[in-house]
């Protein structure tokens, strides 16, 4: 794919997210997006077949950023691993909270309807990613004294698990910021060794 022809990709995508976000997975036409990108029918479907295709490459282009972005700021650095896994967490919390622009509701419209295998699935790529994240900063953690976990990799999940629910929860019912900041730290204190929890009370 040449330049101007990556470069029009990229304008449809940045314009299809922002018109799925608006109007969620299922209520979204082909038409919409050509109206959103103000380009031909036949130019959008020289990229895209329809809005299943579409819609999973804006999940991808979105998770391939924000994933890239993730992981060199968690593992870099010489912060603490309490401290690095503090800033993963503050970005999840931002995405949990985020209104505008938000792909949470047409995502989950779009995995209800459609089977998507697990290599090609964005979702779960993303969802590993940020697993070995968090694995790795608390495997730090462990080595370094400021945690204790005997299954680094469980952990991570059971983490990921609960941002997933909260992010799910946040569009569905409804939550505050000072709710998801103690159903994180619920997670985050079994983390702290006993007598480093006992120090602090």
């Amino acid at each position: 794919m040449g330049e101007k022809s990556t470069i029009k990709k990229k304008y449809i995508l940045g314009k299809a997210r922002e018109v799925f976000a608006e109007k969620g997975f299922k209520n979204v036409t082909m038409k919409d997006i050509v109206d959103a990108c103000d380009i031909s029918r036949g130019g959008l479907y020289l990229y895209f077949s329809g809005t299943d295709e579409l819609f999973l490459a804006v999940l991808a282009d979105d998770i391939a950023e924000d994933d890239e972005e993730a992981v060199t700021a968690a593992l870099s650095g010489n912060a603490s691993a309490g401290d690095m896994l503090a800033l993963f967490l503050k970005e999840q919390k931002k995405e949990i909270l985020r209104k505008k622009n938000n792909l949470t509701v047409a995502t989950y419209e779009y995995f209800s309807v459609n089977k998507v295998s697990a290599k090609d699935n964005p979702l779960k790529k993303q969802f590993d990613t940020a697993v070995k994240i968090v694995e790795k900063l608390i495997e730090n953690g462990v080595e370094s004294g400021e945690f204790y976990c005997e299954n680094p990799l469980g952990c991570a999940r059971n983490l990921m698990y609960v941002v997933e629910g909260l992010k799910i929860t946040s569009k569905t019912v409804g939550i505050n910021e000072e709710v998801i900041d103690k159903e994180l730290m619920y997670v985050l204190e079994g983390l702290v060794p006993d007598e480093l929890n006992n120090n602090s009370n």
